[in-house]
């Protein structure tokens, strides 16, 4: 589904590899998946640059570098099995996780964007993946426990809600903040959530609720 694109495609994974971007699985995701799906036709044309751009909703599509940043440190922390997405949005990180992992369970408050996620990904015939409107704060309970969660917004304060859905030994990549946003990763160990700092970031927030 490339065609055209994958010249651009193609670039963009060497840009993310000198930007220090490593692993092949996650790298053959973003060169295999065609962004270009994902995003509105009048910004067709910047499918394929590293930045984040608007789907609607005041919600957008993250920057491919981040995307690919957020998978490979949970598979770097040996993260395996299912994982929780909380904000499915154009659904391509959706689409990068389900080429990665066993399986992916997303939850999107809007369900606007959800019904066009879930078409995108049967296009490109990912069926690993159930989708759920609600609410993101709330995680999937009855999905529960992971062996890693992607949430694609930021909070304000940590989601204890979602770090109590990790398995033993899972981990949960988020931006944590308002004005100033920094990636977090937290490592379940036993009892404990051992949390680490990985990045500034700017992501649009993780708002409470859902939408018709």
């Amino acid at each position: 589904m490339l065609n055209n694109y994958q010249g651009s495609a193609n670039a963009l994974v060497e840009l993310l590899k000198q930007q220090g971007v490593e692993d092949e699985l996650v790298l053959k995701a973003i060169a295999g998946t065609p962004r270009h799906l994902f995003v509105d036709e009048v910004l067709k044309h910047k499918s394929y640059e590293n930045t984040a751009l608007p789907i609607g909703q005041g919600q957008t599509i993250s920057q491919p570098f981040i995307v690919a940043k957020m998978t490979e440190v949970l598979l770097q922390v040996g993260v395996k099995g299912s994982v929780l997405e909380v904000g499915t949005g154009s659904g391509y990180q959706t689409a990068i996780l389900a080429q990665v992992f066993e399986q992916v369970f997303s939850v999107e408050r809007i369900k606007s964007l959800q019904w066009q996620a879930r078409r995108r990904l049967h296009l490109l015939d990912l069926y690993n993946v159930t989708m759920k409107h609600g609410d993101g704060w709330k995680g999937w309970t009855s999905k529960a426990p992971f062996a890693g969660i992607i949430v694609t917004a930021a909070a304000q304060s940590v989601p204890d809600e979602l770090l109590a859905q990790l398995q033993d030994g899972g981990a949960m990549v988020i931006p944590i903040g308002v004005e100033e946003q920094t990636l977090t990763l937290f490592v379940k160990q036993g009892d404990q959530y051992i949390r680490h700092a990985l990045a500034p970031v700017r992501f649009v927030p993780l708002v409470a609720g859902e939408v018709g």
